[in-house]
């Protein structure tokens, strides 16, 4: 069966906001240390301890925000012990995340640093669980306040004169498990009295984001929409792609066959069902949709990588981690009217990681091939797609073989349409109809040889974009066949 694909380009949608390609980078393993931060005296080259082939790498996919420092961490984590001199700063015992002793050297100023050598906007998640109503105010000005104040004396004693710009603070993380154990009506509560001391000063305003649910807990978004909707501005949702969709974390992010290749994309696609029943619940008290949804945690989880600690959630990433990543997408284009801000989980060694670091040495997962390709969706406006699908069958089921997403840059007449083939085996004929005339089309492909194909230190570029242009124009439609497991970029201009 040919996929046939309509696109609507006169028809244009809401706008996809730019930080659904955010990021997420927690004291988790070595995604912070090792991954980001390697101190100034590294002999691996740094930008004030910052690593320079990261921030190089992270800069080519235009990240648009970064969430930190946690996850479960921020809960746990105090910020006035990493400010001021780096020797003086008090060691920490990183409970959640492999019980290791950590030196504060990343704090709030080396962070803010990154956002600027990466020219993001800084996503912090403030202390609800352990800290308190004080010390989550005195952060936001330590951080956003232009007065001659303790705070930002403090800040400028420390070596930083005008303040940050923070646009986004999340109050609370997990605040229904690892943040505290509370009911939503509780943690409704909690947010009341935190988010009354996040203050706006001068003129940094603050995005608000609350503490929203774990995948399929409605109520929790209910709840909380009801009792505080209107003092937010941002409502979270975590949910990590599982093999078989059930907790815990199970299968080898490199070692599987077909079976979990299958449950996995399964699972990955009920993000949409997921979207929408969260979204029904936000309508519900919000049907102008001011609240935004922040889906502030996505990605696979696997099994950790053999060898390593358990605690630090190492995995590798293989094309089935790159048609995770390129479906959500989809998934969060066309709820673009509610989704505001997407991270993955976790911007280097962490999960579904964009980037692996092995001492001096870097690589470029496959996921990090869909965010760069992917970045000229970012605030283009949306265009209506409709698509007959071939059926990819295993085991007497079946799932939509083809999924695509089309956007308009804004003040262009250039459409991009990415589109994703979830059968491993077998290609198939995709008719496109892009509704004009076209004076120049371009494409990338990213696909692999075989299911577990994944970039190594030895062979860190196995799995990369490259051009395609195998395809045959007749008027305002093109036809091209599109390899099994494999991701295209098309770019038209008319």
């Amino acid at each position: 069966m040919t996929a046939t694909i309509q696109i609507q380009p006169n028809t244009l949608g809401p706008t996809v906001n730019r930080n659904v390609y955010g990021h997420f980078a927690e004291h988790l393993g070595r995604c912070i240390y090792e991954g980001i931060w390697v101190g100034e005296s590294s002999e691996i080259p740094n930008v004030r301890g910052i690593r320079a082939d990261v921030a190089e790498a992270l800069r080519a996919i235009d990240i648009p925000v970064l969430r930190w420092p946690g996850g479960c961490f921020a809960d746990e984590y105090h910020w006035k012990d990493g400010v001021g001199p780096r020797e003086n700063r008090p060691a920490m015992i990183n409970t959640h995340w492999g019980g290791v002793v950590e030196n504060n050297h990343f704090g709030t100023h080396e962070f803010m640093d990154l956002c600027e050598q990466l020219d993001t906007d800084a996503y912090i998640c403030g202390n609800v669980g352990s800290g308190s109503v004080q010390e989550m105010m005195e952060w936001v000005e330590y951080l956003t306040s232009p007065a001659d104040s303790p705070m930002a004396n403090w800040r400028r004693a420390n070596g930083r004169d005008e303040p940050w710009r923070v646009p986004f603070f999340g109050v609370g993380n997990e605040s229904w498990g690892c943040g505290g154990n509370m009911r939503p009506e509780y943690y409704a509560d909690e947010y009341r009295r935190y988010n009354t001391f996040v203050k706006n000063y001068g003129p940094n305003k603050i995005y608000r984001i609350a503490c929203g649910a774990n995948n399929r807990d409605y109520r929790w978004t209910d709840v909380v929409m009801e009792r505080v909707g209107s003092l937010m501005d941002g409502l979270s949702l975590h949910n990590y792609t599982l093999n078989g969709g059930k907790w815990p974390p199970s299968g080898s992010a490199t070692d599987f066959q077909e079976d979990q290749w299958f449950s996995v994309l399964k699972h990955a696609l009920s993000m949409d069902d997921l979207v929408a029943k969260h979204a029904a619940e936000m309508d519900k008290h919000d049907p102008d949709k001011q609240v935004g949804m922040v889906v502030d945690e996505w990605g696979t989880w696997f099994a950790v990588e053999s060898g390593t600690n358990p605690g630090f959630l190492y995995q590798q990433n293989t094309m089935l981690d790159a048609l995770v990543g390129a479906v959500h997408f989809h998934i969060f284009h066309r709820f673009a009217d509610r989704i505001s801000m997407a991270n993955i989980a976790q911007t280097v060694n962490v999960l579904q990681a964009m980037i692996l670091t092995d001492g001096p040495r870097m690589l470029r997962t496959p996921t990090y091939w869909v965010f760069e390709m992917f970045k000229v969706h970012q605030g283009a406006a949306t265009v209506p797609v409709s698509i007959t699908s071939p059926t990819y069958s295993f085991a007497g089921e079946g799932l939509p073989a083809i999924s695509a997403s089309a956007t308009q840059r804004s003040g262009s007449n250039i459409l991009d349409v990415s589109l994703a083939n979830l059968d491993p085996d077998q290609a198939h004929e995709v008719t496109l109809g892009h509704g004009g005339s076209s004076t120049k089309i371009s494409g990338r492909l990213l696909t692999a040889s075989t299911m577990q194909a994944h970039n190594t230190f030895d062979n860190p570029d196995l799995v990369q974009p490259v051009e395609f242009n195998d395809f045959a124009v007749t008027g305002e439609s093109m036809k091209f066949t599109l390899p099994a497991k494999s991701i295209l970029m098309l770019s038209i201009e008319s």
